[in-house]
């Protein structure tokens, strides 16, 4: 198979690119935007913003759900159906899907200069994400012993799709409460109930085939429990009743440490392949550690961290698993040997670095003084660096043949 056919003829393929090219439009704006609010390379942004979308929540937006659903859509539509022993999706659901999304983000990326595009763009977003919640309702009602993880997915997506309705409603009427809603449900209610699903059922048993004597263990209690503990935050926050969320945050974190501990964290690291996966995984016990002890700041009526554990999560944990579960998938469906080699190793730790940066910007905000050593932009920097270098080295594989010979 050569030319256009190739492209089309897995669903990771079309979507990993779409993803890279996303996310690479979207790290270069807010590299941008943070160089003249941070970094004091420009007097003002270069671009205007449509629909009066302040920058964070615009760049909340493509983050939440332009770059990284490409990535997911294409992971599930890849290894969901083997989960559940479901034929693999047909081309001309996974194509329409790819197109309507590629499509919308396309006209909402443009409406940066043409603001009439934003609400036509984010249309056929929600309509690409419909024939995926389609897709996924096939593959949770096949018969399988166990459907679980499939029918979290699809709850998670529905989440999603309310998120996006909730934008595009906020860019017609402007009430706060919908963009509120828009990207604490696109956190809460999707990215981390998809996350932790994957990392449920796939991580354990990437460890089981590296780690001799590995006990494959899914304890659904832990699971059931992180599910429940992110609805309440997110329900929690669009009340404004944020600093209750303890009451969600403190059992998700114990939740999370016990997983990693129980999925051998330490015993990992001796191969590289699965150590990506694992200190990913580690992040998210980091994130609500965080977000528990500004809890209890907030109880006593100081704020702390700012927004140090929400980029815990969007950096260390769901940009760095990203990373690792897509690196996998491509190596695997381009006939590759699953290794982590020493490119893909120093990407990570790119990764990792750009997380401690953001991180730190908010843990010790006397570094934050406008400047080129500005830690937030210098974490975009790093993103973008190492997300770029990624790009660089695997993204190729998608328009390319299989190097086996095999078709997919």
């Amino acid at each position: 198979m050569k030319g256009p056919g190739i492209f089309f003829a897995a669903p990771h393929r079309v979507m990993f690119l779409a993803g890279t090219v996303q996310g690479l439009l979207t790290i270069l704006w807010w590299s941008v935007d943070l160089g003249a609010r941070y970094a004091g390379l420009f007097a003002e942004p270069l671009l205007p913003l449509p629909a009066n979308l302040p920058p964070p929540w615009l760049h909340g937006m493509l983050m939440i759900y332009a770059f990284f659903p490409f990535f997911i859509f294409g992971f599930l539509m890849t290894a969901a159906p083997r989960w559940q022993g479901v034929q693999p999706v047909p081309a001309r659901l996974y194509t329409s899907c790819f197109l309507l999304l590629a499509s919308g983000w396309l006209g909402v990326d443009a409406s940066l200069v043409l603001p009439a595009l934003l609400p036509i763009g984010l249309g056929l977003v929600i309509a690409g994400w419909l024939i995926a919640v389609k897709i996924m309702l096939g593959v949770a009602s096949y018969p399988h012993p166990d459907r679980r993880h499939a029918w979290v997915i699809v709850a998670a997506l529905a989440f999603g799709v309310s998120g996006l309705v909730a934008l595009l409603l906020y860019v017609f009427v402007g009430t706060v409460w919908l963009a509120v809603w828009s990207l604490q449900a696109g956190v809460w209610c999707f990215l981390l109930p998809v996350f932790v699903t994957v990392a449920h059922r796939m991580l354990p048993f990437f460890s089981s085939a590296a780690i001799p004597k590995y006990l494959l263990r899914r304890p659904y209690w832990a699971f059931w429990l992180l599910l429940t503990a992110f609805a309440g935050h997110a329900g929690l926050a669009v009340f404004e009743a944020g600093a209750w969320s303890i009451l969600a945050d403190l059992p998700a974190a114990v939740a999370a440490i016990y997983l990693s501990v129980i999925w051998q964290f330490r015993s990992s690291l001796a191969v590289r392949m699965v150590a990506v996966l694992h200190i990913s995984f580690a992040w998210l016990a980091v994130a609500l550690i965080l977000y528990v002890a500004q809890d209890l700041a907030s109880l006593a009526g100081a704020g702390l961290f700012g927004l140090a554990p929400l980029h815990a999560l969007g950096i260390g944990f769901f940009s760095s698993m990203l990373l690792a579960m897509v690196t996998r998938v491509t190596l695997g469906h381009s006939g590759r040997s699953i290794v982590a080699d020493t490119m893909l190793w120093l990407v990570f730790w790119g990764m990792q670095c750009a997380a401690l940066l953001r991180v730190a910007s908010e843990l010790l905000p006397d570094c934050c003084a406008v400047g080129i050593l500005n830690p937030a932009w210098l974490a975009a920097l790093c993103w973008a660096a190492a997300f770029g270098c990624w790009s660089l080295r695997y993204a190729p594989a998608y328009w390319r043949p299989r190097a086996d010979g095999k078709p997919g």
